[in-house]
């Protein structure tokens, strides 16, 4: 997504100024604050207390600031750290860990094996960071669908994240992976498949934590508290495994070229 892009740090006055634009065009009265773009975490400590500072004096309301961040970076800040930034304001992450088998991660970059990605993402929580976790469905392809979905429950085992949010994979044009699904090497799941995956993650999963699966790429919302709800999730999913394919939203192939 940001491969044409190169990371840059915005000045913090610029930042403050967005802000200030914020108050003139909403009001005091916003509750949550999303700071863009992909990496926000990865800025100095400094920079992020001065944010959720700046912001909280014009928020007075404010219950939560929230950045992404990715889990090679999350482990860059001490615990103190990331205390400091917390009791600041800026009190959750999002992180992408998209597969928590060893070979995908490998295979797409990500920057982190499981046990890194278990480390960085205890490392944040233990310093009272709410963090939600994105998982892609089907990213490792019909070929190790299993060991993804095991996989990713494991890590998510380890350090359990208060929010678990799935996403379907969906090839990007000109990307490696999707280059990859052209030539044959990586087959794309198709209704069932897909959520023959989610079943067995959400069965290893143990939680606790939320599952949220309200994504336009996804074939079938999933979502409630584990272990709580998990059979009535579990119901649910096997009910939409008896539907035709034609019940769901169009075949992945068909959504390659649409930006999702």
């Amino acid at each position: 997504m940001y491969s044409d892009k190169r990371f840059k740090k915005r000045p913090l006055g610029e930042v403050i100024e967005d802000l200030d634009m914020a108050l003139a065009t909403y009001g005091p009265e916003v509750r949550t604050i999303f700071l863009a773009d992909g990496n926000t975490a990865a800025l100095p400590t400094g920079t992020l207390m001065s944010i959720g500072e700046a912001a909280r004096e014009r928020f007075p309301d404010l219950d939560r600031i929230t950045v992404y961040g990715s889990a090679k970076f999350l482990v860059a800040k001490s615990r103190e750290e990331w205390r400091e930034i917390c009791s600041a304001g800026i009190t959750r992450i999002h992180s992408g860990l998209e597969s928590g088998d060893a070979v995908t991660l490998e295979q797409i970059h990500k920057g982190v094996d499981p046990d890194a990605a278990v480390q960085a993402f205890n490392h944040v929580m233990e310093a009272g960071i709410e963090l939600s976790v994105y998982l892609m469905v089907g990213v490792a392809g019909l070929e190790r669908w299993r060991e993804h979905a095991e996989g990713s429950a494991s890590v998510l085992n380890q350090a359990s994240p208060d929010f678990i949010s799935l996403r379907t994979f969906v090839p990007r044009p000109g990307t490696e992976w999707c280059e990859r699904w052209q030539r044959g090497d990586l087959t794309l799941l198709d209704a069932h498949q897909a959520l023959e995956e989610t079943r067995l993650l959400v069965e290893r999963l143990r939680g606790p934590t939320v599952l949220l699966s309200d994504h336009v790429t996804n074939f079938l919302d999933v979502n409630g508290r584990i272990p709580n709800d998990k059979p009535t999730m579990l119901a649910a999913i096997d009910e939409a495994r008896q539907w035709t394919l034609e019940s769901f939203r169009p075949p992945t192939e068909r959504l390659i070229h649409l930006g999702l």
